[in-house]
């Protein structure tokens, strides 16, 4: 029912749309990966007369809703901004799948882009992972399952009120408000059916929080929320980042639950659109010359 109900109830970044309308219609394709092939929505810039880059985003949904066209207005501001292909995926989600699907098609989704994107038209050398909450799970899974493997290497890595510690008592998860957007109903509805084994919650791809080593971690910048019952989790990740001798920004989004851009405050979710695009030009542009 909450799979159905995606496009009717998620109001996540409504209001936000501020790219130029001019942008191209996304497109729909294909990409194979080791758990069956993965529907990706791809929203490309205004044309250019050199190779785009590319970022590789997973939207949101608790491991339980696949609705990509949730984070629109950020897939289209990051286009219109950094001039990036960027490729929404739609990740398999349970009760039909259970870990680690989500997380080795992620991977394999970012993989196949770094060997087979030249072929459409795109710099996949300059490529960078993004994720909001579920898909900040995945996006910090797939890069550390990248650094294991050797077989990419993200120029960024943008983690978004990300969910990185499924092994965690879900009581132990708790805001500052008194009616928190993540409660422990829904932390333990994740658990029941995305990670039903729970001997396999502490595996660093499910809770890469718990990763014993964060060295050689891709370049990445943390945002979690102020209020957000999953902060304490974003904030640690940052923290051993650091430790571990990663280039990392951490940044904490003032007065926010989990749903951390609101049209409401516009200014403000405008600045935190403004810090992605900024880290995204200088991994993506930038220092690519």
């Amino acid at each position: 029912m909450m799979q159905k109900a995606g496009p009717f109830t998620v109001r996540y970044g409504e209001g936000l749309d501020l790219a130029s309308a001019d942008l191209p219609a996304p497109t729909r394709m294909r990409i194979p990966t080791r758990e069956g092939a993965v529907r990706c929505r791809v929203q490309h810039p205004r044309p250019s007369a050199t190779p785009s880059p590319v970022v590789v985003h997973f939207h949101g949904g608790a491991f339980i809703v696949r609705y990509p066209q949730m984070d629109d207005f950020y897939t289209r501001f990051l286009a219109d901004q950094v001039g990036a292909v960027v490729v929404s995926v739609d990740y398999d989600v349970a009760p039909q799948k259970h870990y680690p699907v989500a997380q080795h098609q992620a991977h394999d989704v970012v993989a196949w882009f770094v060997e087979h994107g030249a072929g459409m038209g795109v710099d996949a050398r300059r490529i960078a992972i993004s994720g909001f909450s579920a898909g900040g799970n995945l996006a910090a899974s797939a890069a550390l399952q990248a650094r294991d493997a050797g077989t990419f290497a993200p120029a960024l890595v943008v983690l978004g009120v990300p969910s990185l510690d499924v092994a965690e008592p879900t009581t132990a998860k708790t805001a500052t408000i008194a009616r928190p957007m993540i409660d422990a109903g829904l932390l333990d509805l994740v658990r029941e059916t995305y990670y039903r084994d729970a001997s396999r919650r502490p595996e660093p791809y499910a809770s890469p929080l718990l990763a014993p080593d964060l060295t050689d971690y891709p370049p990445t910048l943390v945002l979690t929320a102020e209020v957000d019952a999953l902060r304490r989790e974003g904030d640690a990740f940052a923290a051993r980042l650091l430790e571990a001798g990663v280039d990392v920004t951490h940044h904490v989004v003032p007065d926010r639950d989990h749903y951390f851009m609101l049209a409401s405050d516009a200014e403000q979710a405008r600045e935190t659109l403004d810090l992605i695009v900024a880290h995204l030009r200088v991994a993506l542009v930038d220092l690519a010359g």
